[in-house]
């Protein structure tokens, strides 16, 4: 492409885009291709509202703030003009370097890692840009500009400001005189071509410079695929003259609208007003929650408004509808494009993602390309052409064929898969959008983990990426209670983000304090420009809307119920011998008697419960317990059944759909009968968003708002007298028997055992509250916000009713320390959160680099949305009599030794492994290495293998060494510690 180069011509010879094609392609070209369909992506993504607020930041009108941000996308890629990266193709680079006008100091072709292309775009435009006229300096927009393109990817730099009119003396690798003369050059044919001529003299804001960013990383993505690029390859002979770069800006931008299309990343249709009633939307009548919110929320959100509802009510209340109706009227008043469902765990979103997909397939238009996100999206059954995962043998699982890993040869960032029914439908994601772990907020529709969005508040690579996803959808937030100080604390970070983009906000709670709900709606508001402190009081059940645009929050609707019920709430204080050998004799007045006798008219009568423990391996010992105490229905299918999260993936997931099956909600039309005797020995893990019913709720002390939520699951689908033993007495008085772990003294004394599970400060006050109660029922839901305030009042130890407390002065004064201890913790979890997450929008003062650096040294082990989440991950391995190892117990599966799993084998790896506390695996000598091709493998870098043996005292038990730890593992408990 051109022998020689004429002088103040563009040289094709400097290439963008190399491997994987059959020859380089100019950067020329690919700086107008990222140009070409960022024009194409604000004329098919952008609201109206945004287009608005850019312009008007930007001072110029809307035309000429597309064309200039058209611009900025083509010279994302202007630092490709340099030295070490032309470089990396060595004979392309020895024709430049024949040219006397590329002068470059010695060495500079080698720091292509010190000097990456995005540094020089950064170092580059800053300066480029004032020529044409940009403002200058830190804080202008040629600076702004210049930070933003050199952030495109992932991470935004600092460049001295004094340091830039000698850029080539600090970078060598910037070049002089040629390499100077070729960026000058190709940023005037992308001003030229595309029409951005126009400057700017307004500065964006910090939100809209996020929202940029991200239409430039999406822009430079689509157009470096390879068949894109396939496509518009230039024969030996073209020579990049004006005529030639018209021609291809106009084939650019006749094939954006198709690439972007293809990527399905285009725009939902929310339902027009008039067309959204509830009854439109859903094949069934509203609760009077549901009622209220979508009879008065359309009266409060004008047209091109935005802003936050937070709804609180009971467990089973019906707040995912209420949610998606919500969304649909957020979404059309906004001008939204989409929606992201954020739950708490894996499994929740995993259970989520069906309802999500249903609802946008009947309600919504458009573009409807729905995603799951999570760190395991891509091996869940919900990704698999033939369905669930089966157990195809009692001693062995095997995962089917699944569609194809999302993200490299080996699956290394992997977070996204999307729905899959066994053939294109309207919610089905494109491959696209599978391809990297950045892609998926990216689609119209999302269905995930709050750990997702919570990420792009904190200092990582592409956080703003994940905030831009954010933007312009409708984010709702599922059990906003269910968080800790960290998390809360990036929560409340993320909402002044998004009450800054005006993002509409959606939030559900079962139990949410007050002090939490107005921290929460501040934060809201802080963000869209209020400032002014706010006391939040939530209505239960009810909700209230914070308006983004005047920052009013309206009074909370207080709404009444379709399912009142009374609570019976049962604290029994008991001894506790949870550790106890289950052959042991049973201790009167401990919670192994407890125990038999709440569950004995369940094994005489039928019916089912719930008994909920604190730690697995408490809840290992309780289920062994009760197969010994109960053993008729031990000796029966789904007699006993165990939950926790110590289980292999793959057996978890099936684990819980029996579940599901055996205490979901009856079929419509069937009229329930009463269930045989069954229990569910489960952790915490049945608290959120499993749509679980149970006879009778028991569960060990806990925080009382952890306990209601758990009361949820007691008696929580209508089934009549009929459908209820008759120790249950109907549907309309709900049991929880909370068992109180006591000592000598008779006060409540959490086990050890427990650690730092729960605040202890929280156990004392819940169990002083139930006594204070004498076993007064609980309205529900009318008791339920003032009990879940009261736990948490300054003045709990001092008020009429703790008399209980006051009894004994040591008990109070234990009491007291105990707060002094929660209130010093969560003050120092919040404060490490504010220097660790990214600033507000308000403090980042037209410096990005604050989005990619934390103030916090060693920041690397805070980089985390879960605080001191202790864990690592074993991968068992079974030995065969013939000495073999393999991943499952009848010997199917060998385990790979050599070189990187193809995909299916590495599911299967995946699907096997075992979370464990950290503690586990630290120090651990004499460990078989896993083969070390794994260490390429982000799911498997870190991965120990734990060889086990069968245990001949007991069939189907297999046994094995941690260090001095001895574990166990059997398909009915998991994995435990031996003794």
């Amino acid at each position: 492409m051109g022998d020689e180069l004429q002088a103040g011509s563009l040289d094709v010879r400097l290439w963008g885009k190399e491997r994987g094609l059959r020859w380089a392609y100019p950067l020329i070209c690919h700086l107008l291709d990222t140009g070409a369909v960022c024009l194409e992506l604000w004329d098919q993504l952008l609201s109206d509202q945004l287009k608005s607020r850019i312009s008007r930041e930007l001072e110029l009108s809307c035309e000429e703030a597309r064309l200039v941000v058209g611009v900025w996308a083509g010279l994302h890629d202007l630092g490709k003009v340099s030295v070490p990266f032309q470089a990396q193709v060595e004979d392309l680079f020895a024709e430049l370097v024949k040219d006397s006008r590329y002068v470059h100091a010695p060495g500079a072709e080698r720091g292509a890692r010190e000097f990456p292309h995005e540094m020089a775009t950064h170092w580059a435009l800053a300066v480029l840009l004032g020529e044409v006229g940009y403002p200058v300096g830190r804080g202008g927009v040629a600076y702004g500009v210049a930070q933003l393109l050199g952030g495109h990817h992932g991470c935004f730099g600092s460049v001295p400001v004094r340091k830039l009119a000698q850029a080539s003396r600090y970078q060598a690798g910037l070049g002089v005189a040629g390499w100077e003369e070729q960026r000058r050059l190709h940023l005037a044919e992308v001003r030229r071509v595309v029409g951005g001529v126009a400057v700017p003299s307004g500065v964006l804001s910090a939100e809209m410079s996020v929202y940029v960013h991200g239409l430039v990383v999406l822009s430079d993505w689509l157009v470096s695929d390879v068949g894109w690029i396939d496509a518009f390859l230039k024969s030996e002979d073209w020579r990049g003259t004006p005529d030639d770069l018209d021609a291809h800006w106009g084939a650019a931008r006749a094939a954006a609208p198709g690439a972007v299309r293809g990527a399905r990343i285009g725009s939902v249709g929310f339902p027009a007003a008039g067309e959204g009633d509830f009854e439109s939307l859903f094949p069934f009548r509203p609760n009077p929650l549901q009622e209220d919110l979508a009879r008065c929320l359309p009266r409060l959100v004008a047209d091109g408004a935005s802003g936050l509802v937070l709804v609180t009510a009971p467990t089973g209340d019906g707040k995912t509808e209420a949610a998606l109706h919500s969304a649909a009227v957020l979404g059309r008043t906004s001008g939204a494009r989409g929606m992201y469902f954020a739950l708490p765990t894996m499994a929740t979103a995993d259970a989520m993602f069906p309802r999500v997909a249903d609802f946008a397939g009947r309600a919504l238009s458009g573009e409807r390309a729905l995603m799951l996100l999570h760190s395991g999206a891509w091996l869940s059954p919900l990704m698999s052409q033939s369905g669930p995962w089966p157990r195809e043998q009692a001693d062995t699982w095997q995962v089917p064929s699944l569609p194809p890993c999302p993200a490299g040869e080996d699956g290394a960032e992997a977070e996204a898969g999307s729905f899959s029914a066994g053939s294109a439908t309207a919610v089905e994601a494109g491959s696209w959008l599978r391809q990297g772990a950045q892609r998926g907020l990216a689609a119209p529709l999302g269905v995930g983990t709050i750990d997702q969005v919570l990420r792009g508040v904190l200092p990582v690579r592409y956080g703003s990426l994940r905030l831009f996803g954010l933007a312009d959808k409708v984010l709702v937030v599922d059990e906003a209670h269910a968080y800790g100080p960290w998390m809360q604390s990036l929560m409340v970070r993320l909402l002044e983000w998004l009450g800054g983009f005006g993002a509409p906000v959606v939030l559900l709670s079962a139990t949410l304090a007050g002090r939490t709900a107005t921290a929460l709606v501040e934060a809201y508001r802080r963000g869209a420009g209020f400032t002014d402190a706010v006391t939040v009081e939530p209505a239960y059940p009810g909700w209230l809307f914070v308006d983004a645009v005047t920052g009013e929050v309206s009074e909370p609707r207080r709404v009444a119920t379709d399912r009142p019920r009374m609570l019976e709430v049962s604290c029994r204080p008991v001894a506790w011998d949870a550790g106890d050998a289950a052959g042991a004799p049973v201790r009167a007045g401990g919670r192994r008697a407890a125990l038999r006798e709440v569950l004995q008219p369940l094994a005489r009568e039928g019916g089912t419960a719930l008994v909920c423990c604190t730690t697995v391996a408490e809840a290992q010992r309780t289920f062994r317990d009760l197969r010994a105490a109960f053993p008729g229905l031990a000796r029966r299918p789904g007699g006993i059944r165990l939950l926790h999260s110590r289980f292999p993936g793959l057996l978890r997931e099936e684990i819980t759909r029996g579940c599901e099956a055996a205490y979901g909600k009856p079929d419509a039309g069937v009229v329930p009968a009463v269930r045989e005797g069954s229990v569910l020995v489960a952790t915490q893990i049945v608290e959120q968003s499993l749509d679980l019913d149970f006879d009778l709720v028991v569960s060990d002390l806990a925080p009382l708002a952890l306990l209601l939520q758990r009361a949820g699951r007691a008696r929580r689908h209508a089934r009549g007298l009929a459908g209820r033993p008759a120790w249950a007495a109907g549907d309309d008085r709900p049991a929880l028997v909370v068992l109180e772990p006591v000592g000598e003294n008779a006060q409540s004394d959490p086990p050890r055992t427990w650690g730092d599970v729960y605040d202890h400060g929280l156990l004392l006050r819940t169990a002083a509250l139930l006594k204070a109660r004498a076993g007064r029922p609980v309205a529900v839901p009318g008791d339920v916000q003032e009990l879940v305030d009261a736990v948490y009042a300054e003045d709990f130890v001092d008020r009429a009713d703790m008399a209980v407390l006051r009894d004994t002065h040591a008990f109070s004064e234990r009491l007291k320390a105990l707060d002094m201890q929660r209130e010093g913790s969560r003050l120092a979890e919040e404060s490490l959160a504010w220097m660790t997450a990214v600033p507000a929008p308000a403090d980042v003062d037209g410096d990005l680099s604050g989005l990619s650096r934390s103030s916090v040294e060693g920041v690397d082990e805070l980089l985390t949305t879960r605080l001191g989440a202790d864990s690592a991950r074993l991968l068992c391995l079974f030995e065969q009599p013939d000495g073999r190892m393999t991943l499952d117990e009848a010997g199917r599966l060998p385990l790979p030794q050599y070189g990187i799993p193809p995909r299916r084998v590495l599911r299967q790896l995946v699907a096997r492994l075992v979370p464990v506390p950290g503690r586990w695996t630290r120090g651990v000598d004499g460990a078989p290495a896993p083969p070390p091709a794994w260490r390429k493998i982000s799911v498997l870098r870190d991965v120990v293998l734990l060889p086990l043996k069968p245990d001949p005292a007991r069939p189907r038990r297999w046994t094995g060494r941690l260090g001095t730890r001895e574990v166990a593992f059997d398909a009915a408990e998991g994995l435990s510690e031996r003794g």
